[in-house]
């Protein structure tokens, strides 16, 4: 399981820098893509079946402005989810990923609020996602249960995806604690 590194560049499109850009996609999809490439050796050698389940995020399959950098590394792992299922399928090796949306982690609470009202209105199920619930996920693509499922990405975001609605009326997203975050990325 690789590719959770946390989005940590809010910004325009037009001022990503080659930096910011590179530090995501290092973070993300190069992490996802080099420990899939080992796991899968090690699959191979042992004579496989197996399975490889990667972190993308729901940023990867909506679009969402000021998050560009980190939207597209994770869009480009549910490629790479794709093509590895496809080419190591023979092998007996499963690849999937999973897309958290709005969890509530210890690192989210740095950059996004707890406001129990919008949680309600943004997300189907009216709340954000543990953890935990995360990693029954994964364990289900890694297990016989899910024997026949390869080269999907399973959302796992209370049905926010359903509701694509957390964009405010300037496009930030309405999550971001921070107000004077918020005003300096609609300046930028």
């Amino acid at each position: 399981v690789a590719g959770g590194a946390a989005p940590s560049t809010w910004m325009p499109a037009t001022r990503v820098s080659r930096s910011d850009w590179r530090e995501l996609f290092t973070a993300n999809l190069e992490t996802m893509f080099f420990m899939s490439q080992a796991v899968a050796a090690e699959i191979r050698s042992g004579g496989g079946p197996g399975s490889i389940v990667s972190l993308s995020s729901i940023s990867g399959m909506n679009t969402a402005p000021f998050h560009v950098a980190y939207g597209t590394a994770k869009a480009a792992i549910v490629a790479a989810t794709r093509t590895m299922a496809l080419e190591l399928a023979p092998d007996g090796i499963r690849v999937n990923a999973i897309a958290p949306g709005v969890t509530e982690t210890a690192a989210s609470r740095t950059y996004t609020d707890t406001d129990p009202e919008r949680d309600r209105a943004a997300i189907a199920m009216g709340r954000r996602g543990r953890p935990e619930e995360q990693a029954g996920a994964i364990l289900f693509l890694l297990s016989d249960l899910s024997s026949y499922i390869t080269g999907q990405t399973l959302l796992v975001d209370g049905g926010l995806d359903l509701k694509w609605s957390h964009l405010g009326a300037d496009n930030t997203s309405l999550f971001l604690k921070d107000e004077s975050f918020r005003d300096a990325i609609r300046r930028i």
